[in-house]
């Protein structure tokens, strides 16, 4: 499967096309590392919700798998910003793999960073290797993510996470199945799900948790977003705000 590969520049950003206007992925050529469109960046808001060190001492996450490589951005950010993990991106057409790596500096693959060619949702179920992070942003040229918004995707790769594991999945917001994918996540997760407001490109972030229960208030959410902002430059106090006014934070608390 090899979607036709436009590449194109404007005011410092270089932007994916699958064969259309609609923009599969962006990365600001002076600013690789960075997240440049406004859902990847919330895709990272995991880091929000976890603590960074585990109780046995390790960091979280230690394991990311990603689904769906487009340009490369989650990858960039993931394997420059977090030294701990061990990434592994899910990828399923291999034009895009040689786009990434032509255009948008994809990571040099070795012990840290790897890329597997083939269908997210077999890999998910052929390999019984468990995940802290799992990213899953999967489109054709049509704006279909396909076998990646069905429910057994979903309860496979809940099957998959660890004891702390949480998935984070872009949705598109506009799309009239978009209340029904929503649904098999939430049921799925048995309702440890999330959808974070659409961005304003109509893009939705939905997370599901497993295992150890989330719990976090307003303020510890602003503390965390304030560290990873000094950390790693990625602002998410603009996110926590959007979603105490959505009502995601009933009575200042976030639980999953």
């Amino acid at each position: 499967m090899n979607p036709p590969i436009d590449i194109s520049e404007a005011a410092g950003v270089r932007y994916l096309h699958f064969g259309s206007d609609w923009i599969q992925g962006a990365m600001r050529i002076r600013k690789p590392y960075a997240l440049e469109l406004a859902y990847t960046r919330e895709m990272m808001a995991g880091l929000l919700l976890r603590d960074g060190l585990a109780a046995d001492g390790g960091h979280w996450p230690r394991k990311v798998l990603i689904i769906g490589l487009g340009a490369a951005s989650l990858a960039r950010f993931a394997h420059h910003h977090l030294p701990q993990a061990r990434i592994r991106v899910v990828e399923i057409a291999p034009a895009v793999v040689a786009a990434a790596r032509q255009f948008f500096k994809l990571p040099t693959e070795g012990a840290r960073f790897s890329v597997h060619i083939g269908c997210g949702a077999q890999f998910v179920v052929e390999h019984e290797e468990t995940w802290d992070y799992v990213l899953i942003d999967g489109f054709d040229r049509n704006a279909r993510a396909g076998v990646l918004d069905t429910a057994p995707f979903h309860q496979a790769v809940r099957a998959r996470l660890s004891a702390r594991g949480i998935m984070a999945v872009n949705l598109f917001g506009r799309s009239r199945g978009y209340k029904t994918s929503l649904d098999r996540i939430v049921r799925a997760y048995d309702d440890r799900a999330l959808a974070f407001p659409s961005c304003d490109s109509g893009n939705v972030v939905a997370f599901g948790a497993a295992g150890e229960p989330i719990a976090r208030t307003a303020d510890e959410l602003r503390e965390r977003a304030r560290a990873l902002k000094q950390q790693t430059g990625l602002d998410l106090l603009p996110t926590v705000t959007r979603l105490e006014a959505a009502g995601g934070l009933p009575g200042g608390h976030l639980q999953l």
